[in-house]
C-alpha cells in the first residue's frame, strides 16, 4: 500500500519531490545543526579591587540615603548605589589552576574566564566550571578485524584537553563521552586499515609500525573531536594482541617464519664455510680433489653444519678412494 504524501500546515498535501528535498528528509550535514560559537574572553578584573569599589558604593549609598540636609534625589541615588554594590558581589568567583569559568548572562553566552584567583566578573550571571587540564582516556579492549580479516584485540590510550571552552559546553552534551565514543570508533577504523602482522612489503603493519599507526590514530581523533573544542594531546597503543580463537595458530605460523628465517641463515653461514675450506685446500695444496670429491666434501660439510644434532665422525682407515 502506497503511503500518501504529509500534508502541510494548510493541510494540503505535499508533492512527492517535497518530502524528498525537505531538510527532515536530509538531517545528515543539514545547516543549523550544529551549535556554531568560539570561545572569547569575559570581562573580569581582580577581586579585591572589585570588592573594594562594590564597598565604596554601598558606603557612598548608604550616607546618601541617611543623611540629612540632602537634596530630595539623594535617597533614591543612594538606594541605586546600594544596589549596585550589593550586584557587584554577585559577579565574584573563585577561580583555581587549572580551572575556568563559562559565563552566561540570561542564557546567552557572553565569554569565558580564564584568569585564577578571586575575580569579579559580570553581576547577575551564571558561571559554569570547564577544566581545562589534561584527561587520560583508555580504551577498553575492542575485537576488530584487520586489513586481512584476522580478528585482532587492541586498546589505545587517548591523551586530550580542552581548547575552546565554549565549543564544549555548548556543542556536545558531555565532552568526556564523546571523546570516548570517537576514540573507539577511530581506533576501530585505524585498526582495519592495516595487517595486524607480515603485510606486504613497504606496507604499515599495526605491530610493525606502532609509532605511525598512533599518529594516525592521534590525527583521525583529533578530527573527531575538533567540533567540541577538544585536541589530543598523544595517543598510544596500550594492548595488541590475535583474538584467542586464532592466537594458537598465528603463534605457529609465527613460529614457523622464525625457524625459515633461522634457516635460511644457517645454509647461507653453511655454504660459505664449505666454499672458504675448498677455496683453502686448493690454495694452499693439501690435497687435490676431483669433482666427485668435491661433491661428497660438500655434502657431508652441508650435513654436519646444518644438522640439529651433532654428528658422529666416521674414520675411513683406507684411502681416499675406498
Amino acid at each position: 500500500m502506497t503511503t500518501p504524501p504529509s500534508p502541510d500546515a494548510s493541510g494540503t498535501p505535499l508533492p512527492d519531490d517535497a518530502l524528498v528535498h525537505s531538510p527532515a528528509a536530509h538531517p545528515v550535514g543539514r545547516e543549523g545543526s550544529r551549535v556554531d560559537i568560539n570561545e572569547r574572553r569575559a570581562w573580569a578584573i581582580t577581586g579585591l579591587p572589585g570588592i573594594l569599589i562594590a564597598l565604596a558604593l554601598l558606603a557612598v549609598g548608604a550616607w546618601l540615603f541617611l543623611a540629612e540636609d540632602m537634596p530630595e534625589f539623594s535617597a533614591p541615588l543612594g538606594v541605586v548605589l546600594a544596589v549596585i554594590g550589593l550586584l557587584l558581589f554577585s559577579g565574584l568567583a573563585v577561580i583555581s589552576p587549572g580551572q575556568t569559568r563559562v559565563v552566561q548572562f540570561f542564557g546567552a553566552y557572553i565569554g569565558t574566564v580564564r584568569r585564577t584567583g578571586l575575580v569579579m566578573t559580570v553581576p547577575l550571571t551564571t558561571r559554569r566550571k570547564v577544566s581545562v587540564k589534561v584527561n587520560n582516556f583508555e580504551t577498553n579492549e575492542l575485537k576488530v578485524n584487520d586489513s586481512e580479516g584476522n580478528p585482532v584485540n587492541i586498546a589505545a590510550i587517548i591523551v586530550w584537553q580542552v581548547a575552546d571552552t565554549a565549543k564544549s559546553v555548548f556543542a556536545v552534551e558531555n565532552a568526556h563521552e564523546f571523546v570516548a565514543v570517537q576514540s573507539e570508533s577511530a581506533l576501530r577504523h585505524i585498526a582495519g586499515a592495516h595487517p595486524y602482522d607480515n603485510g606486504e612489503p613497504g606496507a604499515e603493519t599495526l605491530r610493525g609500525a606502532t609509532e605511525k599507526v598512533a599518529d594516525e590514530l592521534a590525527a583521525e581523533v583529533a578530527a573527531r573531536i575538533a567540533i567540541a573544542g577538544l585536541e589530543v594531546i598523544e595517543a598510544r597503543i596500550s594492548s595488541l594482541a590475535y583474538a584467542p580463537e586464532i592466537a594458537q595458530a598465528m603463534l605457529q605460523r609465527q613460529q614457523a617464519s622464525a625457524v625459515i628465517a633461522a634457516r635460511e641463515k644457517i645454509v647461507e653461514g653453511a655454504v660459505t664455510m664449505v666454499q672458504n675450506a675448498l677455496n683453502q685446500l686448493e690454495e694452499q695444496d693439501i690435497v687435490a680433489l676431483d669433482d666427485g670429491r668435491k661433491a661428497a666434501m660438500v655434502s657431508n660439510l652441508l650435513v654436519v653444519l646444518c644438522s640439529d644434532s651433532r654428528a658422529t665422525p666416521v674414520v675411513n682407515a683406507g684411502t681416499l678412494y675406498n
